[in-house]
């Protein structure tokens, strides 16, 4: 099984940092994420407070303040102020994922912060999901697999791990080249058809074809240009992208913390496939939040990507 969707190379990592906002709408978060840069970890309390086992906006608000250069430092500081609080310790374990992510930090260090962290919040699945980010070599599968099971024993519908599972299945056996029956398909199939009726993991089987096509075209089996490849014109594309879009239409969930990323690779899929109206709506929802993913697959500028695609597709309308 895989891991998150691999942020892009080179320069299209840096200019997405710069373009788009992690936060997305989430104007709270924002804003703590603003105080904790300045020191003033206790906003980030406060947050977090409010936030509750509303674990799908924990796990996006605690992955996206983890990520501010600072974070780590000032986590101590919280941690030496309140040595029980188990919200500072998953903040301190998420931080220091995103350091190693970076390669500043040893990954195992952010292995025992995040052990410690469930220790004190063991409902979380918090902790899971930074240790899940971490594996992301074709030796940690069976780890994968593992704290997988433990972030869904917490909470069975998680967004983010649903998404770093489909990115690190869709990389096995790329050297094969297309396979309509490969094993990324069936366990977005599965985890949608498993989820609520009004779950957005409805969308996932539109994620895990547009993983597969960044796998693909990395290895030279798809062309550069996802609207040029064919890779959204067969009949499982289309199958796929209509439940989807005929989810959205019926179930869209105004408030769900990480509903734009399902809504970007969706107006992705549906640029691809040359459905301009469709895509439209899409991005009319999306506004100005854009993700990295899937704009920047295979190793294209994300911004660049997104804002083409958005004035074509609004243009066409």
């Amino acid at each position: 099984m895989p891991p998150p969707p691999p942020p892009p190379l080179g320069r299209g990592r840096r200019r997405a940092a710069q373009a788009f906002d992690a936060a997305l709408d989430d104007a709270p978060l924002a804003a703590a994420r603003t105080a904790l840069a300045q020191g003033r970890w206790q906003a980030v309390r406060s947050l977090l407070v409010h936030t509750g086992d509303d674990w799908d906006r924990r796990g996006h608000r605690v992955t996206v303040l983890a990520q501010e250069p600072h974070a780590a430092a000032w986590a101590r500081d919280w941690l030496l102020a309140e040595p029980e609080s188990a919200d500072a310790s998953v903040l301190l374990g998420a931080a220091l994922v995103q350091r190693a992510l970076r390669g500043k930090e040893e990954p195992e260090a952010a292995r025992e912060a995040c052990r410690a962290a469930a220790a004190l919040a063991p409902a979380d699945p918090t902790p899971w999901l930074g240790r899940l980010l971490l594996e992301r070599g074709p030796g940690g599968a069976r780890e994968a697999v593992r704290l997988f099971e433990e972030i869904r024993r917490r909470h069975p519908d998680h967004h983010h791990a649903h998404h770093l599972m489909v990115a690190r299945l869709a990389e096995r056996h790329a050297e094969a080249g297309p396979d309509p029956r490969h094993e990324v398909y069936d366990f977005a199939a599965w985890a949608a058809e498993q989820a609520p009726a009004d779950s957005p993991l409805a969308v996932l089987p539109v994620v895990a074809h547009a993983e597969r096509y960044r796998v693909l075209a990395a290895a030279g089996h798809e062309p550069a240009d996802p609207a040029g490849s064919g890779h959204w014109a067969g009949r499982r594309a289309r199958q796929v992208l209509k439940a989807a879009f005929d989810w959205w239409l019926e179930w869209e969930q105004d408030g769900h913390p990480r509903r734009l990323v399902d809504l970007n690779f969706l107006a992705h899929a549906k640029y691809c496939e040359g459905r301009g109206a469709e895509a439209a709506a899409l991005f009319h929802r999306i506004g100005e939040h854009g993700t990295p993913a899937p704009w920047s697959y295979p190793d294209r500028d994300p911004f660049t990507a997104f804002r083409a695609a958005r004035a074509a597709a609004l243009g066409a309308a």
